[in-house]
């Protein structure tokens, strides 16, 4: 118990370390991209204060192209800070939690899971709930002001999604280069070279990467699903606003976004006492079905929520903004958009499990190539990522042409909403995932019977998938919200409609789609250079102090942790300059039409990308504990710990680790970031862009 303190403690210090050093960074960032958005949208009428002809209401006044300015700075503002607060706080949780799950892993594996899973949820419900009060307190402040034009108020409400998704991205990324690159050190250097176990207390890399799994897999994840959760209710208000809702002032109607958010919560609460007190987990083998069936349930009882709240907060008949066009709709209408971004969401997870648990022939599959080497465990495990692209893709697309075709780009942008609906019960099970694997680690570290270790491994192989799952979800819902925001920035900029055969477009579309590729060999090279200098320390160590090997020596663990911040804090800033500064130069430089093939190009690109890395990585990872667990007759002929099959799996793996963790979860917001900056920027673009092309 005193050593579960000690390392708990451990952990926790250095967590704490490397977020507020980061947040020193994105402080300075936050105050310079502040202005350089106040400098943007101010000098689009030349800093007047006088009021503007409103572009979507004719023969109306709105409020001056400054105001815009200093409440769309506030906004981003606002959306930083809590997002930042976010992740903060679902860390603060997370290292408050993983001891205990240790600790209630005595007691049996019920109890353990119930500490994992409610610290997952008390994560989800503060932040699906927190984005939801600073975003409703922010519409009414800015309301004082704006009184009844609303089409400026909800535009300045854009730059709150913004400010989510700018440290959602380098929360990712930072998180990401910290987490993988202790991760690949420890691995490489302890479990094939030295053949100790995983979280041995002999290996000096260990707290990193127990840290790491909080900075990367809790605090940025948990900034980049309140990024999906911001935008893609900015996007929905925003083209709420210039429809008939916003021309009639009907507030209720206008803010059915954001009761669909609130219904989902209740939703949430009610899903969340099935695992915890109507359906307790009392075996291994109760531990996937109980996080499936959360997704199940929910899912279930959101779409009566759903019903509920579109025939009581909607009119029966209403029109909606279809690019210069008028679109007439019904309200339930919008009951199968929110209900079809709902379902695709589970077919979505369903899948990504389907292709990254080790219950199915897919992952172990690869598992069984480990018994010829490393090659071929790489060769099926990019096989079976490409593959697992084909379901989800399917799921978007049918998503986006019904929801299209029902209520235009409203209907997309509330689709999205319906997919991020469950936000709370999807951020639960995948926060449980890092919480169960620190839980295994401190089991380790502090010498617990084999017997807890196990407990300890059957949680966090379930927390695999959920982990897995969880970033399907993130990625499917950020193909939606990125194709509402760019619904929204075409309208913005006054484009009736894109050709595809015009050059500037179609110059824009090939640059765009080649985005992805640079950004994730950024990352991928960032992760394998500070992965390189951390087996060198590590390998340093156990050469250099005496008696580490046989345990009766300390490592030094805090000259690691030092390596993975220093590389992290480095590392970040260059992936993250070239998502912001990829649509301020195509707008400014080459205008609104080139811009707009951009955002389409890294759409596209990005979600293929993003899947097939994250579920590679998945599977991997699960291939290898596949082997460890020995729970069948053919995990036991590929074993034990320590065999060339076992070896080749873990080289698989830490090939995986920074595709699952840091490349594939960084590139939805890389799409999602980019189609928003440039809706908060489009009266600039559409006013001075294209200075080139001009």
């Amino acid at each position: 118990m005193v050593r579960c303190a000690e390392i708990q403690s451990a952990i926790r210090v250095g967590a704490n370390s490397f977020l507020f050093t980061q947040y020193k960074y994105l402080a300075a960032f936050t105050a310079v991209f502040a202005v350089v958005i106040f400098l943007f949208l101010g000098s689009v009428h030349r800093f007047s204060t006088e009021s503007q002809p409103c572009q979507y209401t004719r023969g109306k006044a709105c409020k001056p192209a400054l105001a815009n300015a200093v409440f769309s700075t506030i906004a981003f503002l606002l959306g930083a800070a809590t997002s930042v607060a976010s992740g903060f706080l679902g860390m603060r949780i997370a290292t408050a939690a993983n001891a205990r799950t240790t600790v209630e892993a005595r007691r049996g594996i019920g109890p353990a899971f119930a500490a994992a899973f409610r610290s997952g949820a008390v994560m989800g419900f503060l932040l699906a709930s927190l984005g939801l009060l600073v975003l409703y307190v922010a519409i009414k402040v800015f309301g004082l002001y704006y009184g009844d034009d609303w089409e400026g108020l909800y535009e300045s409400i854009t730059g709150y999604g913004l400010g989510g998704s700018s440290m959602a991205l380098f929360g990712r990324v930072g998180g990401g280069i910290y987490t993988k690159a202790a991760d690949v050190g420890a691995d490489l250097v302890g479990k094939v070279e030295r053949n100790i176990p995983e979280d041995d207390p002999r290996n000096p890399a260990v707290i990193a990467d127990n840290v790491g799994d909080n900075v990367g897999d809790i605090a940025g994840m948990g900034s980049d699903l309140f990024g999906s959760y911001a935008e893609s209710t900015c996007a929905a208000l925003f083209v709420a606003s210039i429809s008939s809702f916003g021309a009639d002032h009907n507030f209720a109607a206008v803010s059915y976004p954001l009761l669909i958010s609130s219904a989902g919560l209740i939703v949430c609460l009610i899903t969340t006492l099935f695992a915890t007190d109507l359906y307790r987990v009392k075996t291994v083998d109760g531990v996937a079905p109980a996080l499936k069936l959360q997704l199940l349930i929910s899912t279930v009882l959101m779409t009566v929520g759903v019903l509920v709240v579109t025939f009581t907060a909607l009119p029966h008949e209403f029109t909606m903004f279809d690019f210069g066009e008028v679109k007439r709709v019904k309200n339930w209408h919008l009951f199968f958009c929110v209900t079809i971004g709902l379902w695709a969401g589970l077919a979505i997870g369903f899948t990504t499990e389907y292709f990254t648990s080790n219950a199915y022939s897919p992952v172990r599959d690869v598992a069984d190539s480990c018994r010829t080497g490393a090659a071929t465990n790489v060769i099926f495990g990019l096989a079976l990522g490409y593959k697992s692209v084909i379901v989800p893709v399917f799921a978007i697309a049918v998503s986006i042409y019904v929801s299209f075709t029902l209520a235009s780009i409203y209907g997309i942008a509330v689709a999205a909403l319906g997919m991020l609906s469950t936000v709370a019960t999807g951020l639960a099970i995948d926060a449980y995932g890092p919480i169960s694997d620190n839980a295994g680690g401190i089991a380790e570290m502090a010498g617990m019977s084999h017997r807890i270790r196990q407990r300890t491994d059957a949680l966090d192989a379930a927390g695999n998938t959920t982990a897995a799952i969880g970033k399907g979800f993130a990625i499917g819902s950020a193909a939606l919200v990125s194709l509402a925001l760019f619904g929204a920035f075409v309208s913005r900029a006054g484009m009736a409609v894109i050709n595809v055969l015009n050059p500037k477009v179609f110059v824009g579309l090939v640059v765009g789609a080649m985005l992805p590729y640079w950004f994730s060999a950024m990352t991928m090279k960032s992760v394998g250079s500070a992965a390189l200098k951390m087996v060198e320390e590590v390998r340093r160590q156990f050469a250099a102090i005496p008696g580490l090997m046989e345990g009766r020596a300390t490592p030094d663990y805090a000259s690691c942790v030092r390596i993975s911040t220093d590389a992290s804090l480095r590392e970040m800033m260059p992936p993250g300059a070239l998502v912001l500064l990829a649509p301020l130069v195509a707008g400014t430089f080459f205008g609104v039409q080139t811009l707009a093939g951009l955002l389409a190009g890294a759409l596209v690109s990005g979600v293929q990308v993003a899947i097939s890395a994250s579920n590679s990585g998945g599977a991997w990872d699960n291939a290898k504990k596949y082997i460890e667990a020995g729970a069948s007759d053919h995990a036991k002929a590929l074993g034990p710990k320590g065999s060339d099959a076992h070896k080749a799996a873990v080289i698989g793996d830490t090939i995986g680790d920074p595709l699952k963790d840091t490349s594939g979860p960084s590139l939805n917001i890389l799409i999602k970031l980019m189609a928003v900056e440039s809706l908060v920027f489009a009266p600039f673009f559409a006013a001075h862009g294209g200075l080139i092309f001009k």
